[in-house]
């Protein structure tokens, strides 16, 4: 979820779903380390609670980006192993880790020592796939798991499909591997003692219900952001409370939008996350027409929103 889930995104799915738990997009461990942590590492108290996922593959300075991370006050640091695109390949991070479960375990064992450094319980969790390429032997995955685990891991986010490392775009590798979910499952049954969450293909409720009969946790990632309006709707389903309206949700984002324009920060930062909340609902076009043709406009606040919404209105009607 790179250049998708910052920190103005996990606001506003938070405002949706108080109970979920957030990511922040998956950061290299030597930029925490040299770069500019405030841009990378900043967010609003509001997202709580919210993990950081790391990429890379250096125990030392991934345990130095964990130790920084929960100085942040992250509630969770995630170690990615799942992420198949070629920038990722070439830095030895991401799904090609699937092929060295004991650097992964090393790894891990530093993440969790820096994560220690304030006295702080922080978990260090692990997102993978299935295998990569040709691995299709459920063997292989459990033994990756098996070393991690040996080495302090507890809980494990499963992307259920193998990982392409040649061949398949990104976006192919969410969608041309076939789902799995019966590994991740068995692996649940197999180690109840660990944590298991599934991601991948899941985009409704029916399918997250079905999920959690088997395993502890879903990730959902584009389903939620194309469609944000599904995590209100499943907070709702598992946590109980009354579903709020669309523009009701909307609207109480208004204070925070306020205080980013009053930074300096220019409105399309933000709502460039929320054209998905009328999916596939009257006017979900034209609310994304009003807030993609103005929202880079210099001077646009949040008088836009509300013309978005009314154009949503004025389609309900009509419909």
């Amino acid at each position: 979820m790179m250049d998708w889930t910052d920190r103005h995104c996990r606001v506003f799915h938070r405002l949706l779903a108080p109970h979920a738990r957030l990511y922040t997009e998956m950061v290299h461990a030597n930029a925490v380390v040299l770069g500019d942590r405030g841009r990378l590492l900043g967010f609003d108290p509001a997202e709580h609670p919210v993990a950081l996922q790391l990429g890379g593959s250096e125990p030392e300075v991934l345990a130095q980006a964990t130790r920084i991370g929960v100085e942040w006050g992250y509630d969770e640091v995630n170690l990615n192993c799942g992420c198949p695109s070629d920038r990722v390949q070439a830095g030895r991070f991401g799904a090609c880790l699937m092929r060295e479960p004991g650097l992964v375990a090393e790894c891990v064992a530093a993440m969790i020592e820096g994560a220690r450094a304030d006295g702080r319980e922080v978990p260090v969790t692990v997102k993978c796939r299935l295998g990569v390429d040709e691995d299709h032997e459920y063997e292989r995955f459990a033994a990756f798991v098996e070393a991690v685990a040996a080495a302090g891991c507890r809980t494990f986010v499963v992307h259920a499909r193998n990982a392409w490392l040649q061949g398949l775009s990104p976006r192919e590798n969410r969608e041309v591997p076939p789902l799995r979910y019966e590994w991740a499952w068995r692996l649940k049954r197999e180690r109840p003692d660990l944590e298991v969450l599934v991601n991948g293909g899941i985009a409704s409720e029916p399918q997250v219900q079905e999920q959690l009969a088997h395993v502890d946790g879903v990730m959902l990632g584009r389903a939620a952001y194309h469609d944000p309006y599904l995590l209100h709707r499943l907070d709702v389903a598992l946590y109980g409370g009354e579903l709020a309206g669309r523009a009701t949700l909307l609207r109480r984002l208004r204070p925070y939008v306020e205080r980013q324009l009053a930074s300096g920060l220019p409105l399309k930062h933000v709502v460039r996350h929320v054209l998905g909340l009328f999916h596939g609902q009257p006017g979900g076009r034209l609310f994304r027409q009003v807030l993609s043709e103005g929202a880079h406009r210099p001077g646009a606040g949040w008088e836009l929103v509300e013309q978005a919404l009314d154009a949503t209105a004025g389609a309900t009607a009509v419909a």
